[in-house]
């Protein structure tokens, strides 16, 4: 397992060997505010029109199921995604019989958008990202076997918190309220990350 600061060019290289080797799913994984979003949507514009994305934050649930289930106060975690949903929806951009419809997650909004995004047959490059990608997990371990390879995102520490404390203001909270659910929610879940995920074959340091 490598660890690296590459610049862009040089993942797009390795995303093409993937290809080259019959590959198609390359999966992105890290705690939350590595990074992974950021460069997903790098990897899939430098690669040109026959790339997708597949965000795994598409699949989280919505808050009134949340409500129901009592875990809308820690939104964000294993257990407030659909990931059979996902499990599912990796399994038909495989199978490549068809077109598949993806939701993606829009921030302003926090909420999914169902139908959002379209990974066509012909698409060369499916890029997924998410937290819980590497989770030796019941329900999220299923994901390791469907990526064709998956990277795993880094960054310093206080940065990215820092960057998670604005990110939560930005969309709506005041800055107590950004910190306390940094550091009650995305924190926590960081650790469980570290502590229970399976190895990458990259790991990419932002």
């Amino acid at each position: 397992m490598g660890r690296v600061r590459p610049e862009l060019n040089e993942l797009v290289e390795r995303a093409r060997q993937l290809v080259e080797r019959g590959g198609r799913v390359l999966g992105i994984a890290g705690v939350p505010g590595a990074g992974k979003s950021t460069l997903a949507e790098r990897l899939v514009a430098a690669w040109g029109d026959t790339a997708c994305l597949l965000p795994m934050d598409g699949f989280h649930l919505a808050d009134e199921e949340l409500h129901r289930l009592g875990r809308h106060d820690r939104k964000g975690a294993p257990d407030t995604f659909d990931v059979d949903g996902y499990v599912a929806t990796l399994r038909r951009v495989r199978a490549r019989s068809d077109d598949v419809v993806v939701p993606r997650f829009d921030r302003s909004l926090e909420a999914a958008i169902a139908g959002s995004l379209r990974i066509a047959t012909s698409a060369e490059l499916v890029v997924t990202e998410g937290n819980y990608l590497l989770l030796d997990e019941p329900g999220w371990r299923d994901v390791r076997p469907l990526l064709d390879e998956a990277w795993l995102m880094t960054a310093d520490e206080d940065e990215r918190i820092a960057q998670l404390v604005d990110r939560h203001e930005a969309h709506g909270r005041d800055r107590h309220a950004a910190t306390d659910w940094v550091h009650t929610v995305d924190q926590p879940n960081a650790r469980r990350i570290e502590a229970a995920s399976t190895a990458a074959d990259l790991v990419v340091r932002r």
